[in-house]
């Protein structure tokens, strides 16, 4: 599959409620279409990770890709995605003056407890058809 050369690629834990909603919200406040979404769990999640040295069955981490550009996980991730999103929520950017370390720290508490705090889903989320096109297969 050839990726989206004006697009920057999400991956996230397809079957953690809050990595759903984050999800969703990105999409909501995505108005540019500067996103497009794919599951870690996916063959194209495998794939992306894997040509990028990330082990995908150890990532428990939000994977942003610009393709041709660079790869970002954790909270740099979280925070470059912010700097595309409407709605005042691209100034978190701000935070990114913080250690690098101690965002990721805050990121892993919540990561490490995403499945027991917010829950788990038996399979991945299912895009309607408005919003197949924003998801790669």
């Amino acid at each position: 599959m050839e990726l989206p050369k004006d697009k920057k690629i999400i991956l996230f834990d397809g079957v953690c409620n809050l990595c759903n909603n984050a999800v969703n919200f990105i999409i909501e406040h995505d108005k540019k279409d500067v996103f497009r979404f794919a599951s870690l769990q996916s063959e194209i999640g495998k794939k992306l990770t894997s040509e990028r040295g990330i082990d995908p069955e150890v990532i428990d981490s939000i994977v942003l890709i610009e393709p041709g550009v660079a790869y970002y996980q954790k909270s740099t991730a979280a925070l470059e995605i912010s700097k595309e999103l409407s709605g005042g929520y691209s100034y978190l950017r701000f935070f990114s003056f913080l250690p690098e370390i101690f965002r990721d720290g805050i990121y892993n508490l919540i990561a490490n407890n995403r499945y027991k705090w917010f829950g788990k889903k038996d399979a991945c989320m299912i895009s309607t058809p408005e919003l197949k096109a924003k998801f790669l297969d």
